[in-house]
């Protein structure tokens, strides 16, 4: 059985699947198509003047979470770099949504409909990452 990169042995040990990329992963798709979604309502949502503030460090801190996955991804041999990266993700992903919060409570994106859409998915995401890390901590093939 194949799970998130990782093949399932009748022992319970987890072992890498090299066919496998990060592009396959829930939490990789869902995170890429929040880039897409924020980076959208920060040029068309968002007052011109929040286009260089709120707005770009938003742009950033959501592509930091697509990005540190990939990467992560790239350290899977090694249990405790991967799971790293992945908290570095929730973190991320943390201050996303901390962004998204701010833009919405001083009223620079007003536009319910779009803050809680986005929101909405923050939070799966923040979900997914957290359950992914606990299936890497329980079924990695290594201890490292």
């Amino acid at each position: 059985m194949l799970v998130a990169g990782f093949s399932l042995l009748d022992a319970g040990f987890w072992m890498l699947d090299d066919r496998m990329s990060y592009k396959k992963l829930q939490i990789w798709q869902l995170a890429r198509e929040l880039v897409t979604d924020i980076h959208k309502m920060t040029l068309t949502k968002l007052p011109k003047f929040e286009m260089f503030e709120e707005g770009s460090q938003i742009r950033r801190s959501i592509k930091s979470v697509k990005s540190t996955i990939a990467e992560g991804y790239g350290r899977r041999r090694y249990k405790q770099e991967f799971i790293r990266f992945l908290i570095y993700a929730i973190a991320s992903n943390d201050e996303t949504i901390d962004h998204l919060e701010t833009l919405f409570e001083t009223k620079s994106l007003t536009d319910n409909g779009v803050y809680e859409t986005i929101h909405n998915k923050l939070e799966v995401l923040g979900k997914k990452l957290n359950l992914f890390i606990q299936s890497v901590e329980k079924g990695h093939i290594s201890e490292k």
